[in-house]
Order: C-alpha cells, then structure tokens, then sequence
C-alpha cells in the first residue's frame, strides 16, 4: 500500500515528489476537475427542467451549486485518481494554499469519495524543508476557505450569466458582462472621457545652456521678476484654462523668443546654491499585484504572461506561492536575503537590522508570504538554469527580495539659481543636480515607472563646481513650446495598481480581469496603453442607467470584503447570496425589470461630449448617423479611431470619404487595376479593384437553370501600417504591400502553396496553417522555397502543437476573431481568439454554424 498525494498540476507533481519519503505516489487532479455547467444542456436530466437549471444553481433552496465534470481530460483524470486511490491507505491533498486550491481540494473529495483516511498540506514553497514540514502538520479541509470560493463563483455566475444575456438583447448579442470586470471597463471609459473632455493648453519657457570649464549643463526658467511661470501642472485639464487664483506667468510665444533673442552673448550669475541629503527607501517584496505591475513596465510581459511563468517557477521550485497580498518575509528569506548581500555586496550593504514589511491592503488574502525565491540560499539567478522570459521574471524577483533587504540609499540633490538682466526685467534660471552618495540597494534593484521620465529619477545628474556670485557664459539660448497632454490612458500594470487601491479582486483574479478586458471586444492595446473601445462605452453607459452599484468601486470593493468575512468565519454564504439575489429589490428584480423596462435601442447609443451626430453601436462595429428623416446620412466609425480622439474634423473626413468614394491611389503596373485607399472598421487599408466600374474578376454567369453560379472572388487587400498615414501611401509602397504574401511554390508533400508574408507575429513562411517565423521583414521577398521547406521540416518548439482544423466557419460578427472548429488533445472544440468552448453532446462538429458557434463563444465568455 502507498499514500496517495494529489496536487494540480503535472509539473508541481514532479518536483513535490522527489522531496517525499518512500512510499508516497504523487498525481495531478489538472487544475479544477468540474465546474459549473456552461449551460441547461450540461446539467444531470434531474435538474434540466429546473427554472434554475441555466444558472447551474438552484436558487431556490439555499444556492446549492450543482457541478459537473465536463472535459473528457477531467473524466479520464479521475478515472485514474480512483483508480490509484484503490492501492492507497491514506490520501493526502497538497493543493495551493488559497481558496482556489482548498476548493480543488474539496472538489477531490466530492468526486473521490475517499474511504481511506484524509489530510490536508499546504506549503507556500516547494523546497525539501517546506514540504517535509508541510507533512508533519496536515490539517482538514478549511470549509470557510471554500465556501468563500464557491461564493465568489456562484456571485460571479448569477450576475454574469443574466446579466450577459440581457446585454446581449439589449446592447449587442455578442457581448458579457461580469461582476469584476464591469467596474475595470469601467475605469477605462471614465479615462477615455476624461481625455476627450481634456482640453490642450499651451505655454512657452527658456532653456539655456551654461558652461563652466570643460563642463556643460541646462537651466530652465524658472521666474521673471520673481513671479513664476506657468506650467503645466498650473492649467485645468477641461478648459485649457489657468486656475484661477494662481499667482503666475503665462510667456507665449512672442515674449519667450523675444527673451531668448535678448539672452544672447549674457552672462548668467549664480545666486543661490542649495544643497540637500536624503535618503530613499527600497520597496518591499513583491506581491501579486506588484510583480504583474513591475513585469508590465520592465519586461513588457502581460499579466497572463506574468502569472503562467510564475507559475512554472514555482511549481519547479525556484519562487514562493505566486498568489498573495502579502509583503512579509519569512525568517528563512530575511537570513537568505541578508547572507546575499553579505555575499555580493559586502557588509557594507547590509542593515543592522533586518528590515519588516507591513501589508496595506484591507482584507489581504491566506497566504502570508510575499513572492521570493525560495530557501535559506537563494539560487542566483546565473546559476539557475533558467533562460527566457523565466530567467527575466525570475531574476527581478530575485532582486527585488535582495534589494528589499539591504541599506537605504543616500543622495544629495542640488538646486542652482541663477539671474540675468533681459531688457530691463530679472530672469531666474533654475539647474537641479542629482548625486547618489551611497547606492545602497540600487546596487540590486531599481524599481520601473509607467512615466519614461520617472525612470530618470534615481540617475545621477552631476552639476560642476559653483560659487555664488559667479558669472557663467550662455552657450545657447532655445525658446520651448509644450502642451499640456490628456490624462494617461491606463496601462495593465497601472490598471492593476488601481484596482488593488480600490479593493476590487484579488491576486488569484487580477491577470483573468485583464485578460477579459484586453480581448479587443471592451479594450485593445496600442504599444501598453489599454484603449476602451466604443462597445465599452456602450456597456458602460448600459450599466450605469440600470446596474449603478456593480460598476461602483466602493460597492465592488465592500463585496471582496464581505467574501473574507465568509473566509474568516465570520460571515454566513447562504446569507449573504439571499441578501444580495433574492430579497425584495435585489439583483433578481433588477434584471427581470430590465427584461420589460430597458429600451433596447436607446440601449445601443454612445453619448460623446461634443458629439453632434447619434452614435450607435451595432453588429459590426460602430456607426454615426448625422441629418434628419430623408436626409440621414450614416458612415461607419473605424475601431482605429479611439472615442477620445473622435473629433468633428475626423467625422467630416470620413463623411467626405463616403461621399466622394475611395480614393484612387493609381493602376497596378502588372494588373492594370486600379488601387484604392479606404477606411474600414479596423483602420484605413488598401484593396486592388473589386469596384463596378472596372471590369470584375469573375466568370461569366451562366444562364438560369445551366450551371451553377461562379462566386465572385475577393479584391486582394492590404492593411496599412499604424506608423504610415494613408494620405502619404506611394503607388510603389501600396504595390509592395499587396504583394503580401508572396507565394514560394508549391510544397512537393501535397501541392500547397508556401508563402512568405508579415502578420501579427512578425515576419513568416507558411503552409496550410503551419507558420514558422523568419528572422528579418527583408526575408519575405528574398526567402527561397528550398529555405521555407528547411524552416517547414524542423520540428515546432514545445507548446506549439498544431491543432487539426475540422473546419472554418467564418469571420465572428462583432470581432471580426476567425472562428474554427477545432480537434484538441480532449475532442473538438470552438476557438475565437483566445476562447475555446466545448461543444455539447449530441452536436457534430461538422454541423456546427457560425450562429451556433458564436452562441457558444458568447456563453463561455460569460461564464
């Protein structure tokens, strides 16, 4: 007989069981092995006729959730778990510390039904120590834990689910809406109308460069007559306007070119200089939040992107537990962070006494360590094995944890004044200098900024020598204009830092939040900057005329406070579900009043400040109608174009645009067709003719009843890039670009074309839909078919297994995602973008439709 312990994951499993003792046999459950029913039709035939039965949860008898198994990678888990536990005389389950894993845990033993007895590990690192310790004290299933767990899921799914529905009816029928993400949206489209209710200011300064020796160095001005000038912190961001009461100098144009033209050939004196030592502190060490903040702005990495790594970290034994609100620190990890810096950095470095971090955050979750490598010797990160991206992440955990440790850093910064005499009035110049006299943990670890200028901060900028009363020839002398910008659009670190300041979610949910947000349909990214999209403003608007509290931060905020509650034992689930679905005037009636009461049309309108035409969202993307009864005229509002920046000369050139028709770029020189640059509902593209007044690429049409009819085929298209105005497309670069992609041959294996091409990855060769990147742009027009059929041959790196197509069944309406039909590891699927829904027993996959397929889509997403 043996002891059985089951984790989530196959690789934990791995690791885990080399630390255990003879005798132990460790599995994987795969993460949650059931779940809710994504619809009436996974439900037990018991419970298919239930008025409940869409919701998977009977709110009718005290919100008992029903769950089902319903991948077949889950059934042959468990079937494999039963299978393992008939040999074993003990079960041990060493899930993840959080509720997410005692509710796996829980999970296990409703399915399992174990008759042996059972224990309960936790460990917040897999390393021999932790899980030895973790042995010897196994306790029992936490059922506050889970019950808090199944609270959030059953909340998530009643609002979720009727909530989505009624979107779809009322706003567009491919849409959701959650509990979490509502409010995220939401801050999105508040900083976009912000940013179109911005106005822009402009003011003027002077900056000069002075000399001292060999040395050179800038100075701003700073005051004229001792009043200071205005800057840009100095103008109300809605009217452009100074605020009012501000004692302060507006230079425009005319009087800072007029004072730099007097500044020339002067001499500056110094008047003053001021010296100041401060010290600044190291941050702690990385929560959840954090990390997927730090991750974000140093290595460019996605929240899912930081967590899926995390992870792997570890689960092969490198971090601590990835999911927590904790900035404490081990014993363990004070002693491995503080011999590391005695190690690398000398004493000198290291603090008397070990530093302690205290959490802010209201309601921090179980887990009572911050991320950090794991041990009493932290592994340095050359020394790890790791490569890639798991190095990167790896390593800025590693620094942060040493750096958290070590001494303050001591600066001194300097303030130089300096005057001069300009056509009767005293200019105040101003240089600021900045010396690191002791870099303390800066020699481990400088923290990143969503600001490029605040990345300058801890940099030194050494000033010269300087005495006051000192005269300093003016080297050059340069008149600047600035503006003052809009509001920063949010970022995902910046957004997650929001979030974690208004107590919505929790780490286990941050990455899933973003995730939800960024898929295009409520957001897309440009460079970092999450861009809401004019569906959000349309959900937004949805939810704050009929469903105010659940995009209400402080609403949102106190229901992660009341989940702890019911965590700690403090709160009754049963309770707190009825007080919040089913008492008079709740979410229930909230919705079943929306059914009748909500206009669906008025529904589907965006109101823009300073709008003057009726916007709309609709099927396929966004629409403004401008003109009364018979004189309505609609134009098509391109995706491309931000709500912030849709201004009325924007409306006015696509209105032109529509009016006067496509514009013709010139003929092909091979084909003789006419190019066209045009607009679409993801930004402007090029298309090579396919109009009726050339002659159409189609065969002749055969008389009624003889034959079948020949489709049309397609005018070739080709997008433009993001960095090239239309207006400024040559015929030779549109020819260029429709060239794409360039057709190779013939593979030999099945006749197929190979083909060379650009796409969102980058540079590719393809065949059927194996792609495999090239190294340079400039490849796509020299690569060889003999090279391409190289590239084919080598086998794909590991997590890039092809996926059988079954079949493609089109474009999805809303989002334009491919949809396809898909034969994975555990049968076939419907994948759009990055969301795959299981398709229910009893359907085809070959008879699946578009509608079908998107319903689908839409029900997974709501979910």
């Amino acid at each position: 007989m043996s002891k059985l312990v089951i984790v989530e994951s196959p690789a934990k499993a791995k690791t885990i069981e080399k630390y255990l003792p003879k005798g132990y046999k460790v599995m994987a459950s795969v993460g949650h092995i059931r779940d809710l029913p994504d619809s009436a039709g996974q439900m037990p035939a018991k419970y298919k006729s239930e008025s409940w039965a869409s919701l998977g949860v009977n709110v009718d008898k005290d919100f008992e959730a029903v769950y089902v198994v319903k991948e077949a990678r889950a059934k042959k888990q468990i079937a494999d778990l039963k299978k393992a536990l008939k040999e074993a005389d003990e079960l041990i389950l060493a899930t993840d510390e959080d509720r997410e894993g005692e509710a796996i845990s829980w999970h296990l033993i409703e399915e399992l039904k174990p008759k042996v007895p059972v224990k309960r590990m936790v460990f917040n690192e897999i390393t021999k120590s932790a899980v030895n310790h973790a042995l010897n004290n196994t306790r029992q299933i936490d059922m506050d834990l889970v019950a808090a767990q199944e609270t959030r899921r059953i909340v998530d799914r009643l609002v979720g689910y009727p909530l989505s529905m009624l979107v779809k009816k009322k706003v567009n029928y491919t849409l959701s809406a959650g509990r979490v993400q509502s409010p995220a949206v939401a801050l999105l489209v508040e900083r976009e109308r912000a940013r179109r209710r911005f106005r822009s200011a402009q003011y003027w300064d002077l900056k000069a460069q002075l000399t001292k020796g060999k040395s050179t160095f800038d100075a701003v001005l700073n005051s004229v007559d001792g009043q200071r000038i205005a800057g840009s912190k100095d103008f109300d961001e809605l009217t452009g306007k100074l605020y009012d009461g501000r004692d302060v100098l507006l230079i425009k144009e005319e009087l800072a070119k007029a004072l730099a033209k007097g500044l020339k050939d002067k001499n500056l004196k110094v008047s003053s200089i001021t010296e100041r030592q401060y010290t600044s502190q190291p941050k702690p060490p990385f929560t959840t939040s954090t990390l997927q903040q730090e991750a974000s702005r140093q290595l460019n990495l996605s929240a899912k992107d930081t967590m899926g790594l995390a992870q792997k970290l570890y689960e092969a034994g490198f971090i601590t537990y990835m999911r927590t609100d904790s900035t404490n620190l081990s014993q363990q990890a004070i002693d491995g962070a503080r011999n590391a810096i005695v190690e690398l950095y000398t004493k000198e470095y290291l603090p008397k006494e070990a530093r302690i971090y205290k959490g802010k955050n209201k309601g921090a979750q179980e887990a009572h360590e911050a991320i950090r490598p794991t041990g009493d010797a932290f592994t340095h990160p050359s020394k790890s094995g790791l490569r890639g991206r798991e190095k990167a992440l790896y390593e800025l955990i590693w620094k942060r944890t040493v750096a958290s440790q070590m001494k303050d850093a001591k600066k001194t910064s300097m303030r130089v004044d300096l005057e001069v005499d300009v056509d009767g009035k005293v200019l105040n110049f101003r240089a600021n200098g900045n010396r690191i006299d002791f870099p303390g943990f800066l020699r481990a670890y400088v923290e990143g900024s969503d600001d490029p200028e605040g990345s300058l901060e801890d940099k030194e900028v050494i000033l010269p020598p300087l005495k006051e009363g000192e005269d300093l020839p003016c080297k050059s002398v340069d008149a600047l204009s600035h503006e003052t910008k809009p509001p920063a659009r949010y970022t995902e670190a910046s957004l997650t830092a929001k979030l974690e300041e208004e107590g919505i979610g929790r780490p286990s949910t941050y990455a899933s939040i973003l995730q939800k947000i960024a898929d295009g349909r409520f957001a897309k990214k440009e460079g970092k900057a999450l861009i809401p999209t004019y569906v959000a403003f349309a959900v937004v608007e949805f939810m704050e005329n009929h469903f105010p509290d659940l995009i209400n931060l402080g609403f949102t905020a106190d229901m992660e406070g009341d989940l702890d509650k019911i965590a700690e034992g403090r709160e009754d689930k049963v309770n707190y579900l009825h007080n919040f679905y089913r008492k008079d005037g709740a979410f229930k009636d909230q919705v079943e009043s929306g059914e009748t009461n909500i206009d669906g049309e008025v529904s589907k309108i965006v109101h823009l400040e300073d709008f003057d035409g009726v916007l709309r969202v609709g099927r396929y993307g966004a629409y403004a109608q401008f003109g009364e009864n018979d004189e309505v005229v609609t134009v098509n509002i391109p995706d491309s174009i931000p709500p912030a920046e849709l201004t009325p000369e924007r409306v006015q050139d696509l209105l032109k645009a529509k009016t006067e028709g496509p514009k013709v770029l010139g003929n092909h020189p091979e084909t003789g067709e006419k190019i066209y640059v045009l607009s679409g509902r993801f930004g402007p593209y090029l298309q090579l003719g396919g109009f009726d007044d050339e002659k159409e690429k189609t065969e002749e049409k055969p008389k009624k009843g003889k034959g079948k009819k020949v489709a049309k085929e397609k005018p070739k298209r080709a997008s433009i890039p993001k960095n090239l105005s239309p207006d400024d497309v040559t015929l030779e670069q549109a020819v260029h670009m429709l060239s794409l992609p360039r057709r190779l041959g013939k593979h030999p294996d099945d006749g197929e074309w190979v083909e060379a091409g650009e796409g969102r990855f980058g540079p590719y060769v393809r065949h059927n839909k194996d792609y495999r990147p090239l190294e340079s742009k400039d490849e796509i027009f020299t690569v060889s078919l003999e090279k391409a059929l190289e590239l084919l041959a080598q086998p794909k790196a590991r997590g890039g297994r092809t996926k059988k197509v079954l079949k493609d069944l089109g474009k999805h309406p809303s989002t334009g995602e491919e949809i396809q039909v898909l034969d994975g590891r555990y049968g076939p699927y419907v994948k759009a973008g990055k969301t795959n829904a299981t398709i229910p027993k009893g359907v085809e996959p070959g008879d699946l439709t578009l509608e079908k397929a998107v319903e689908l889509i839409a029900e997974k997403r709501a979910s």
